[in-house]
């Protein structure tokens, strides 16, 4: 019980939350403006691992500043999936209604497509590499600078995105879009740039929480997939276009993985993130958490 009243799991359990956190409101966006079910959106966070694992061994470059250069790749490969499989589709109004489930296979097609491509040029050997690897002690609290690094500008980018979604013009687009599609193409907002805006800044962050994450864990061409369940859990959580909400849904997961694995086993960190995807559907459909529309 006194290892459970630590902070060394405090400190675990924000890291991980900050980055779910992070990862999912990239899925929000994407999922809340156009209703798109980004089942690959964890493959994107792998690329983003990649690209500043390659930039450290080859040029030296820390991935604190190449996780700019991994969200610009990973943002343009956004605006690359948006124009060439989405656009056409989201401004016919005939197919909103089949385009939102397709979209699950569509993405899941680009998630096998990106683990594929990077097996063939990266292999499915786990990489690593060592970034500030030391030692930060506070009383009986060891903290690793790679995780201070990662939890830090986890929770800058968090104030970063929120505060553009609540005083920049195109962030309050983004969020009236979220809220009601037909109402913010009433007023003048440009549904197709905000679109656009919104797969370039969701697969952006993905790519910068993967060079985050690159930071304190192995990389693989097959790891994106749990990312991809967590945010799913997380927006569902926290409900769609609710920053608040879904930030305190991705500590809240964090803290579930971190305290759950010390009371059973590292073994089970998927099991408990994939039960409370199921209890939260479950309550979802009770509606205990909203998820049942009024008649």
């Amino acid at each position: 019980m006194s290892a459970l009243l630590s902070g060394q799991l405090l400190f675990a359990a924000l890291v991980v939350g900050s980055v779910y956190v992070i990862i999912a409101l990239g899925l929000n966006l994407v999922f809340g403006t156009m209703r798109l079910l980004d089942a690959a959106h964890g493959d994107v966070v792998m690329l983003g691992a990649y690209t500043s694992f390659w930039l450290f061994t080859l040029v030296g470059m820390p991935p604190l500043l190449s996780m700019l250069i991994a969200g610009g790749l990973c943002a343009g490969l956004g605006v690359a999936v948006y124009k060439g499989l989405f656009r056409r589709l989201l401004a016919d109004t005939r197919l909103p209604r089949r385009l939102e489930g397709n979209s699950l296979l569509v993405f899941f097609g680009i998630s096998i497509i990106l683990q594929n491509f990077a097996a063939l040029c990266f292999d499915t050997t786990p990489r690593a590499y060592l970034y500030l690897d030391g030692v930060i002690r506070v009383g009986n609290l060891a903290m690793t600078e790679n995780r201070i690094a990662e939890l830090a500008t986890a929770v800058i980018l968090c104030v970063i995105i929120f505060l553009f979604l609540r005083f920049h013009i195109y962030g309050l687009a983004i969020k009236a879009l979220i809220q009601n599609r037909q109402a913010a193409a009433v007023v003048g907002v440009n549904i197709e740039r905000i679109q656009l805006l919104s797969f370039a800044i969701g697969f952006g962050l993905a790519g910068i929480a993967g060079s985050l994450i690159s930071m304190t864990e192995q990389i693989t061409p097959f790891m994106g997939f749990p990312f991809t369940i967590a945010a799913f859990v997380t927006v569902i959580l926290g409900g769609l276009g609710n920053l608040i909400r879904g930030m305190a849904a991705g500590m809240f997961l964090g803290f579930v993985e971190i305290y759950g694995v010390a009371l059973t086993s590292s073994s089970l960190d998927s099991v408990l993130i994939y039960g409370v995807f199921i209890v939260v559907l479950y309550l979802q459909s009770q509606d205990f958490l909203g998820g049942r529309q009024k008649s």
